[in-house]
């Protein structure tokens, strides 16, 4: 999986004068010292910074998430804030179901995870420019950047979303001979996996196999997808050989093993 460096990131207005105000608390805050701050804050900006409107003003009150979703639907990005919002509202229902279960969530609010923030806006807004060029290599390779970049444990769930996102692209893409195609079976595979849906990563794996026979490609570490297609096949068939042994599935066992065994020999 690939590893991104940090984004030199060109931030739009309204983000860069609310990270300003980072790190934001996540304590409660009185209403009276609120409203203390927002008259501090109007001061400092008539004194500083002459000239700004009041939606500048306001980037300075806002949150740094709402200021990104701002900042989407006012450069034109109403795909990339339905997207984003929805992220956004499965994040903070994953926390709550954390909460309500008495279970121990490691993951901090999203808004106080500005730089998870800003790889969303750069590109998530950077991929809805390319699908409105139908450019759908580009498409893929910005969500697969997403995808990639949230490709930790806590945050497996998000990085699915792009897995499934640069599935449908992938079916877009009529000019690279079916890599990207291949490579997102691959994906897709993985996530079944992982999920313990042997059967489904199978199917996946298969079609990458399918599409990857007689091709030199190669990942980005320089291994072959291929051979990647093989040991993928091989290894989800032996766990589905497995799980069907143990059910006493043994003619469905069989069917598997022989497939598992074609695959050896390649």
């Amino acid at each position: 999986m690939t590893t991104l460096p940090p984004l030199p990131m060109t931030r739009p207005k309204l983000t860069a004068l609310a990270r300003q105000k980072l790190p934001c608390s996540s304590r409660k805050i009185p209403r009276s010292q609120l409203i203390k701050e927002k008259d501090d804050i109007d001061h400092y900006l008539e004194v500083n910074f002459k000239g700004l409107s009041k939606e500048e003003v306001a980037a300075y009150r806002n949150s740094y998430k709402k200021n990104i979703c701002v900042d989407m639907l006012r450069d034109g990005y109403h795909k990339s804030f339905t997207e984003l919002f929805a992220l956004m509202e499965q994040w903070d229902a994953l926390r709550e179901a954390a909460r309500v279960r008495s279970l121990f969530w490691l993951q901090k609010p999203l808004e106080e995870q500005p730089d998870k923030l800003d790889y969303f806006y750069h590109y998530l807004t950077r991929a809805e420019d390319a699908e409105r060029k139908k450019s759908f290599e580009d498409v893929y390779n910005n969500l697969y950047a997403l995808a990639c970049y949230f490709n930790n444990p806590e945050d497996k769930w998000v990085r699915n979303h792009f897995y499934e996102r640069c599935f449908k692209i992938a079916q877009l893409i009529k000019i690279d001979g079916g890599k990207k195609e291949a490579e997102a079976h691959m994906h897709m595979g993985l996530l079944y996996e992982e999920d313990g849906q042997l059967l489904e990563a199978a199917e996946h794996y298969e079609a990458f196999h399918q599409l990857t026979q007689g091709r030199i490609w190669k990942d980005e570490t320089g291994r072959s997808l291929n051979l990647l297609a093989c040991e993928s096949l091989l290894r989800t068939y032996r766990l589905l050989s497995d799980k069907m042994l143990q059910n006493k599935e043994y003619k469905q066992a069989i069917k598997i093993l022989i497939k598992a065994s074609e695959i050896a020999k390649e």
